[in-house]
């Protein structure tokens, strides 16, 4: 009993929380086995259940099959549960259940919290859960209520539609990216008012819970004197800048090419969909496989950067790119301060945004490799395209997903696996519980360039 005690408390909050990760996927795997989730006919590999379920728990929303073809509204119920799990976080979900029992929340959850949803403090996370966990719903439920009312038209029976609104919306705020209607959202094409309430489902769950809190507190004027911290404010100026700089990009790309001969507003309007949908969404409007290489490249550098901590996305996150955009932007002016919105930046979260590119940048590298010898009957631009896809938990895909080999599963399994669980959480995990050095060697200089 004594060495179990000891081996527990040298289990560290990182390799606990991955370790309740692996668990909610082999859950999720059970239920996707169960009887009656698949259709009267369909057999589906146990690599293949796998694989949609931790593209489920990841939110990422690959698939090697078409759902809709494949699991019956059993199935698809089940499918849904998975996706608000992966959204709101394990321990963010058992937390939520533990306070409507009332059991007390201890300090070894509130680290595992803290670390879920990439906070830096422990103090407020069980209000932080609690707030996360009703303004997800709040936005699903109104989402779901407003494509409910307008997929009437399209569809016969109150049945499908409800169907259909609840199914999108909560796919699109967790930024799941799974679709029933088989071809995503391309049949809604040219219907603005679907794109723009999708889009705004997708921004919500992308932005970062931290900033949708801050921004209730600031309509309701809960709190005098209150301002945003820096948290929200550089995550909402990346995420706008992001968002600006992949429409004009997606556009200018694609301008004489697939979208040649479309009327200007059906092109803006496809290019701010996908600009948004590669934060991590993965819904499209249209058929990205028509799209030039240039514009695949592009989007794959959109999904590699991904969304905001502490949301439903993964990546690199916003903050980690606007964190080396500064520090190059401050070295090129000759400062040794990062300052930004009268704030100077931390010299150690710094150093956790280039670590955390760094490795993002050689996982790609490995899994590029690995891909380029398992799927030889794919081209470099699309399994660039399918890896950044999960990693930064999209789920577009050129349509190589359905051909994967078992090996080339693995990878982009293990892919959407971090992208979920981030790579902070990742990189502690594998170092193990960190010790303080108790000394110091001199510094000295080295020639850098």
């Amino acid at each position: 009993m004594r060495i179990k005690r000891v081996k527990r408390q040298g289990i560290t909050p990182f390799q606990m929380l991955v370790s309740y990760y692996f668990a909610a996927i082999a859950i999720s795997f059970g239920l996707l086995r169960l009887p009656g989730v698949h259709q009267d006919g369909v057999e589906v590999p146990y690599i293949d259940t796998l694989f949609t379920a931790v593209s489920a728990v990841s939110v990422t929303g690959l698939t090697v099959y078409d759902i809709s073809e494949t699991y019956t509204n059993m199935g698809l119920v089940v499918l849904l549960l998975i996706l608000q799990l992966g959204a709101i976080g394990i321990m963010s979900l058992g937390t939520f259940l533990w306070l409507l029992v009332g059991k007390k929340i201890g300090m070894r959850e509130r680290q595992l919290i803290m670390i879920d949803h990439n906070q830096i403090n422990i103090a407020g996370v069980v209000n932080l859960i609690q707030q996360i966990a009703k303004i997800l719903l709040l936005i699903e439920l109104i989402g779901a209520l407003v494509l409910t009312l307008h997929f009437k038209r399209y569809f016969e029976t109150w049945e499908e539609s409800i169907w259909h609104g609840v199914f999108t919306s909560i796919s699109a705020t967790t930024n799941g990216g799974f679709d029933i209607t088989g071809m995503s959202l391309q049949p809604f094409h040219l219907d603005y008012f679907v794109q723009f309430v999708t889009m705004i489902l997708i921004v919500l769950g992308a932005i970062g819970f931290p900033v949708l809190i801050e921004v209730k507190i600031f309509l309701k004027r809960s709190r005098p004197g209150f301002r945003f911290s820096l948290f929200t404010k550089i995550t909402t100026a990346t995420y706008a800048a992001l968002f600006a700089v992949g429409t004009l990009g997606i556009l200018i790309l694609e301008m004489f090419q697939s979208f040649r001969g479309m009327k200007w507003h059906e092109a803006i309007f496809s290019a701010m969909y996908h600009s948004v949908s590669t934060r991590s969404a993965g819904l499209t409007t249209y058929d990205v496989r028509t799209f030039s290489e240039a514009t695949d490249l592009f989007m794959s550098v959109l999904m590699f950067i991904g969304a905001s901590p502490s949301s439903v996305g993964g990546g690199i996150r916003t903050t980690t790119f606007a964190l080396a955009i500064l520090f190059l932007v401050t070295f090129a002016k000759g400062r040794e301060q990062i300052q930004v919105f009268n704030r100077e930046i931390h010299l150690i979260d710094v150093f956790r945004s280039f670590a955390v590119i760094l490795l993002a940048l050689f996982m790609v590298l490995v899994a590029t490799i690995i891909l380029l010898i398992t799927e030889p009957h794919a081209s470099v631009t699309e399994i660039i395209f399918e890896i950044t896809s999960a990693f930064g938990t999209c789920g577009m895909s050129l349509g190589i997903t359905n051909d994967l080999s078992t090996v080339g599963k693995l990878v982009i399994m293990a892919l959407m696996f971090i992208g979920r669980v981030g790579l902070i959480s990742f990189l502690y995990t594998l170092g193990g519980k960190s010790k303080k050095l108790m000394y110091r060697y001199p510094k000295e200089r080295v020639n850098i360039g």
